[in-house]
């Protein structure tokens, strides 16, 4: 078993370092919370009837950003900071990829291109296969019957299961 000491940051000149990026969250925190304490004093009543009203739980919420906001300023203030990442398994001493981010890039104008003329059951099938293939998969029957399967089935459910229309492309009359 291994263990790690945290400790906290030190400045170069002695004194205690703090994350003044967790005052930019904590803001956050205290504006959403406000937005949503507002718009929750904007709705009216449910009916008599009902033991918890519409605004009950938007007051809950908001109450709880705003706590949270300020709870997160004041531990800012003390000196507390988030323990580091050790990036589970990435080694972080090695550059990216860009190889792969452009390649993949490439494959994602090639899908926005195409996907209007041969629809979403190829284009899904060659966006998961060639996606599959640039990211290191040999196994390239594997990689299109696994696209074109799941490519169908997403056409299928968002198609015929929630009445979205997806392009179908040359396969109009077929699916």
């Amino acid at each position: 078993m291994t263990t790690t000491e945290t400790t906290t940051p030190v400045a170069p000149d002695g004194t205690t370092r703090k994350d003044v990026a967790q005052y930019g969250l904590a803001g956050f925190l205290l504006v959403v919370g406000i937005v949503v304490l507002i718009d929750a004093a904007g709705l009216s009543d449910g009916f008599a009837d009902q033991p918890v009203q519409p605004y009950a739980f938007p007051y809950v919420v908001g109450a709880v950003l705003v706590l949270l906001s300020g709870l997160l300023a004041v531990a800012t203030w003390r000196g507390d900071v988030p323990e580091e990442d050790d990036g589970e398994d990435v080694d972080l001493t090695q550059g990216s990829d860009w190889a792969t981010v452009i390649k993949l890039g490439l494959v994602l104008v090639i899908v926005i291109a195409t996907i209007d003329f041969l629809g979403w059951a190829i284009v899904g099938a060659f966006l998961f296969a060639a996606s599959a293939r640039v990211l290191g998969s040999r196994t390239l029957i594997l990689d299109v019957g696994i696209g074109t399967a799941l490519s169908l089935l997403t056409w299928y459910g968002f198609y015929s299961g929630l009445g979205i229309p997806i392009p179908a492309g040359v396969l109009d009359g077929v699916l």
